[in-house]
């Protein structure tokens, strides 16, 4: 189904639907730019989940240290785990045993992870999940990727037989345990492609909660680098557009059009599975915050 513009184009109907997007947003950071940042609880909502990004080649005792300390003032600690990371099945269940142990994690973002060839067995979110040890370890949330703008790693044809078949996997197992799960998606620029995409994996029954990636505020160079390395697709079009108009060019973006769409598209589909917004601090985490607790749709 291909999104009526005019609901793109819409304001909103209903502020209640509208805010709904705009309550319980997450963000991520890594140890690194957590560092920076003196005391959350003077820059996020109270209990605001907060991902800690797994960069390859990050010490665990720096992802194990930032997760305690933001348990410690008061937010939901989502770590990323990445499958090809773990050299075996107990190192994964080591770490997880961290986490909860000095941490009370409870929630985890599963992933395959960006290196190529996987340290020991584990190469995708399907092995991390069958290792069972995600409910053996209490995790209650179990949120995994999804792309929107498709991805050649799993598909190399370009097409979505096999993340189509992955997240109905997921779907299942979801259905038969007690495992809450939802689709963390990566940022995309166009609220189009979204949606049609969101809708196109309803039709086959996939109606996890979905948790839409955005890009906070940043120099318009910093996306566009960001954009390309971490393969984002026709949406790109949106940023090579503003990167030719001179007068754009020189502002910082601001992701204001894309949540005003996504906010009227909700407002007019009150039942999308597309339930949360998930900032990407690009452009630091300081102007990303501020950036969503001044938006009014």
């Amino acid at each position: 189904m291909v999104m009526d513009k005019a609901v793109l184009d819409a304001s909103g109907n209903s502020v209640a639907d509208s805010q709904a997007l705009l309550s319980d947003w997450s963000i991520e950071v890594t140890p690194r730019t957590a560092a920076k940042i003196g005391d959350f609880r003077e820059l996020l909502p109270a209990g605001t989940r907060i991902y800690i990004a797994h960069v390859d080649g990050t010490a665990f005792a720096d992802m194990a240290s930032t997760a305690k300390r933001l348990n410690d003032e008061g937010f939901a600690v989502m770590p990323h785990l990445p499958a090809r990371s773990f050299a075996s099945v107990g190192e994964l269940e080591e770490v997880l045993r961290t986490y909860r142990g000095e941490a009370d994690v409870r929630q985890a973002l599963l992933l395959a992870g960006g290196i190529a060839k996987p340290r020991g067995t584990l190469a995708s979110s399907i092995d991390l999940i069958e290792t069972g040890l995600f409910d053996k370890m209490g995790f209650t949330q179990l949120n995994i990727a999804g792309h929107p703008e498709g991805n050649r790693d799993i598909d190399a044809d370009g097409g979505t037989a096999q993340v189509d078949a992955a997240l109905r996997w997921k779907v299942d197992f979801a259905s038969r345990t007690d495992a809450q799960l939802a689709i963390v998606t990566q940022f995309a620029f166009d609220a189009s492609v979204i949606v049609n995409w969101a809708e196109r994996i309803a039709a086959l029954q996939i109606g996890l909660p979905i948790h839409v990636g955005i890009a906070g505020p940043a120099k318009l160079q910093t996306l566009i680098k960001y954009a390309i390395s971490c393969g984002v697709g026709p949406s790109l079009k949106v940023l090579q557009k503003r990167a030719l108009d001179l007068r754009k060019l020189l502002m910082p973006y601001e992701p204001t059009e894309i949540v005003t769409q996504l906010c009227a598209y909700k407002a007019a589909n009150p039942h999308s599975t597309i339930s949360r917004l998930h900032l990407f601090p690009l452009g630091g985490i300081e102007p990303a915050a501020r950036w969503i607790r001044d938006f009014r749709p």
